[in-house]
């Protein structure tokens, strides 16, 4: 008996267990079947104001200036000038040392002087052999002798006096005068040094002269946003040294040849350079300043716009019918990459709120800003997108997704 008992005992217990494996199933496949809900945010197509830009950094620069070098070499003995001192046009910046130059123009008058002289007494040996040949009392042959003689006593002394203004050019470029009114925006030597300097080549680098009323900025944009930006275009211009203010400038000149920066490595970048003239002159700029820019490109009024993240995309087969079938080769089967792309395509689409679900609507996009992009096709005003989470809109929905709006803005906590 005590037998029997225990063995109702296990059936029972056993039993027991066995229903409570088959409820926990049931609730695990059944609760697999429940369609998930997503929690989004939403907002209605408005119409807006679009600014379409393009942002880019860059270095303030003077829009002229002028790098000053000598053409002669020797010792500065005069430098009036110190680094930031405004110049008018034809004020003296340097004065080299002269002697040498001078010891050069002394000795090409000298030699121009004396070429002069025989000058003079070939051209009367000449006009005296003429006289005497119209009278036959010399010969055809002594008459040209003097014309030679006469002819080479020109060409020394044409030579002599080209190299008496080259020694006076020489000892004119030891000054050094100011070609601009401007000021000094970099000065390189000290009085005493010596510099180099040649007529053919560029020589040392001594100072430059800008004309700091007249900035600009100067950006690189990118091959793929250059494009966008006309002669004319509106910029904010941000200045790091300048707080809290944003000055205007206009595009006025786009660079016709790229920038490559990295050329055949992996941070290949190519850009083009855009000079910006800064229209205030009330905030005080100078050369190498960091600054970003933030080129205005186009405008549009009154125009269909969506939150800039509620546009994702979707890959939308072009035609089921050509899907793989099950006899397919098993090298068909492996290329499943080169298959999808040519049955599949990118689509930009929404997701429109319809009850508590959604519905992907394919649209087309114009222009954007840094919030808001305009649709141009595939939407009606008022009606509500989702615009969030960034999550939910690029990874989890799908058409026909459960979906429950949440709204509400997260309370700041108030500081006692």
């Amino acid at each position: 008996m005590a037998n029997n008992k225990k063995s109702k005992k296990k059936i029972i217990i056993f039993s027991i267990i066995g229903v409570l494996v088959i409820v926990l199933t049931l609730l695990v496949i059944l609760g697999s079947k429940k369609e998930p809900v997503y929690t989004v945010q939403t907002e209605k197509v408005a119409r807006r104001t679009i600014t379409q830009t393009v942002t880019a950094t860059g270095k303030i620069y003077p829009e002229v200036q002028v790098i000053i070098t000598p053409e002669v070499s020797g010792e500065i003995i005069l430098l009036p000038m110190k680094e930031g001192t405004k110049v008018k046009r034809g004020d003296l910046l340097l004065k080299i040392k002269p002697d040498i130059y001078l010891a050069m123009r002394d000795q090409a008058a000298s030699g121009l002087a004396s070429t002069k002289a025989s000058l003079l007494r070939a051209e009367a040996e000449y006009k005296r052999s003429q006289e005497l040949s119209s009278k036959g009392l010399i010969s055809t042959s002594e008459l040209e002798q003097a014309k030679m003689s006469y002819e080479v006593a020109r060409a020394q002394f044409d030579q002599a006096d080209a190299q008496l203004k080259q020694s006076n050019e020489s000892l004119s470029k030891t000054s050094i005068f100011s070609p601009m009114d401007g000021t000094i925006s970099d000065l390189k030597v000290e009085q005493g040094e010596r510099v180099l300097g040649t007529s053919q080549f560029q020589g040392t680098t001594v100072m430059t002269v800008a004309d700091l009323s007249r900035m600009e900025a100067r950006v690189d944009v990118g091959e793929n946003d250059i494009i966008l930006i006309s002669i004319g275009d509106t910029a904010r211009i941000e200045v790091d040294a300048v707080q809290n203010k944003k000055l205007n400038g206009i595009v006025y000149e786009i660079g016709n040849s790229a920038k490559t920066k990295g050329l055949g490595t992996q941070e290949e970048v190519t850009n083009f350079e855009v000079k910006i003239r800064i229209i205030d002159k009330d905030v005080i700029l100078r050369p190498g300043m960091s600054m970003t820019a933030t080129v205005e490109t186009e405008t549009k009024k009154n125009v269909l716009t969506v939150p800039i993240q509620s546009v994702t995309t979707r890959a939308m087969e072009k035609d089921k019918d050509k899907a793989q079938t099950p006899d397919e080769s098993d090298e068909m089967a492996s290329s499943d990459t080169r298959i999808k792309q040519k049955t599949e395509k990118v689509k930009e689409i929404v997701f429109l709120v319809d009850n508590n679900a959604v519905k992907t609507i394919e649209v087309k996009r114009g222009i954007s800003d840094d919030s808001y992009t305009e649709i141009t096709a595939g939407l009606e005003e008022n009606k509500e997108v989702v615009s969030g989470s960034y999550k939910a809109i690029n990874r989890e929905l799908e058409d026909a997704a459960k979906i429950k709006v949440d709204n509400k803005k997260p309370k700041s906590k108030k500081t006692e």
